[in-house]
């Protein structure tokens, strides 16, 4: 890099800094924010709720249950889970999680001493002392990471009870859930049934037909939004979506467990289409992720459970995926559709020019395996030119590690000013453009994607 080109990207890096944080999508715990206890302890703080992390570990031979990890591992001593993650510090090296952690550590912990296997004990001990203070309540952290809005995601047959709690207190930091249906809308889900039985329950409504089972949707989504929602989540691994002229029928089959699995992905596909139509109606953004095949290790998946850390990425056909609900709902300006990838080969092949014609869809940031320097710059480089930079969905850190929020935002602020700085080295335009788009990219645009108001 040039002395020229360091300087302005020092400059625009600069003039994000120290803006607000918006984090519009994510998995922290919104009880950490209700009830503002402190963190139990380090290893459950930095370890056991990043995925990042632990499967990093695993990969190395390390076993879940030794990391505390999932119902068998809970009586892990969290010492002896740090001591096993110090130890392992070097495995990674050269990866974004490196970086983050080094950060939670410097800037938020003020940890100056290295990671070892030698200071892990003086470090935990040294952590420790700190999630004992007040500063270290979860509250006092939001606050001091000036964030201006959080995002959780949340089952559509959660209570909503925390987030019900914040809402009512008077404490002023801004902590919303996410509308996540997959559990009763997804016929394939092994707890179907059950999910539906408890739909019901929750919203005391008969779901005896295809239209009292929108209804029941209808109201949760009610509830949620009450509670300060204002998206959506979605994920599935084949993308397809397909409308059905009469799919009471269908609902029937697959709430009696008949359904072949062909008519459950049909039916799915479907409601995608469903909750595109009511996000035209009610205004919440609607997020896809897709193209990510999940808990793909059987045994970890048997005996830990659901997500953890297994997930591998599949090749995404957006453009026939998507066909159905584009075509249906797509030209509306009412409808925004955020759309996730892992397979970022369809970036500049799929993605860019999709969001560059259809005025309901924003292209995400780089998700999982993508959230890197090299990554950020990937992204840029292969949807800016087709898509432009008003058809992007900004930044979100989608983390259950609350403690790196800061460093993932930092990350792609650098990576910002870094791209911004080759735009300007290039030719594309100029430092007054590049000034005016840094800020947006930081945080306007998730702003505006997910419809958040200031």
């Amino acid at each position: 890099m040039t002395g020229t080109l360091s300087t302005i990207a020092e400059r625009l890096y600069l003039s994000m800094k120290e803006l607000p944080i918006v984090s519009p999508h994510g998995h922290c715990d919104p009880s950490w924010f209700a009830q503002n206890q402190p963190f139990a302890n380090p290893a459950a703080l930095l370890v056991t709720p990043d995925h990042y992390v632990f499967r990093m570990l695993y990969a190395q031979g390390i076993p879940m249950a030794d990391l505390g990890i999932g119902a068998p591992g809970a009586q892990a001593d969290p010492r002896e889970v740090f001591r096993l993650f110090a130890a392992h510090w070097h495995l990674f090296l050269g990866t974004p999680t490196r970086l983050w952690m080094e950060y939670v550590l410097r800037e938020t912990l003020q940890i100056s001493q290295p990671l070892t296997a030698q200071t892990a004990d003086a470090i935990y001990d040294d952590i420790s002392a700190r999630l004992q203070q007040a500063e270290f309540l979860p509250r006092a952290l939001f606050e001091r990471f000036n964030i201006e809005t959080l995002a959780t995601t949340d089952s559509a047959l959660d209570d909503l009870a925390h987030h019900k709690s914040l809402r009512a207190s008077y404490w002023p930091g801004r902590v919303i859930p996410t509308f996540r249906p997959d559990g009763v809308l997804d016929p394939l889900d092994p707890n179907f049934a059950a999910n539906l039985a408890q739909l019901a329950k929750i919203t005391d409504h008969s779901l005896d037909s295809f239209d009292s089972y929108l209804t029941a949707l209808r109201m949760r989504r009610a509830e949620f939004i009450d509670c300060g929602a204002t998206a959506t989540d979605h994920a599935i691994d084949i993308l397809h979506t397909e409308w059905l002229p009469d799919p009471g029928p269908l609902y029937l089959s697959v709430a009696k467990g008949t359904a072949t699995q062909e008519e459950a992905r049909r039916f799915y596909g479907h409601m995608l289409i469903e909750m595109a139509q009511m996000s035209i109606e009610d205004g919440l953004v609607m997020q896809l992720h897709a193209g990510s095949r999940r808990n793909t290790n059987r045994t970890i998946l048997d005996r830990f459970g659901r997500d953890m850390g297994a997930d591998i990425p599949l090749t995404t056909d957006w453009v026939n995926g998507l066909d159905a609900l584009l075509n249906r709902v797509g030209n509306s300006t009412e409808l925004r559709l955020i759309l996730f990838t892992l397979d970022e080969t369809t970036y500049a092949r799929a993605l860019a020019p999709m969001a560059g014609h259809w005025p309901c869809l924003r292209i995400g940031p780089p998700w999982w395996f993508h959230d890197s320097a090299n990554g950020i710059a990937r992204y840029f480089d292969q949807v800016v030119e087709t898509a432009g930079y008003f058809n992007l969905a900004g930044f979100n850190d989608d983390t259950r590690a609350f403690l790196s929020i800061p460093a993932r935002h930092d990350l792609w602020r650098r990576g910002v000013a870094l791209h911004l700085s080759h735009q300007i080295e290039r030719g594309a335009f100029g430092l007054s453009d590049a000034e005016d788009l840094a800020p947006l990219l930081a945080v306007d645009l998730a702003r505006q994607a997910y419809r958040i108001e200031v």
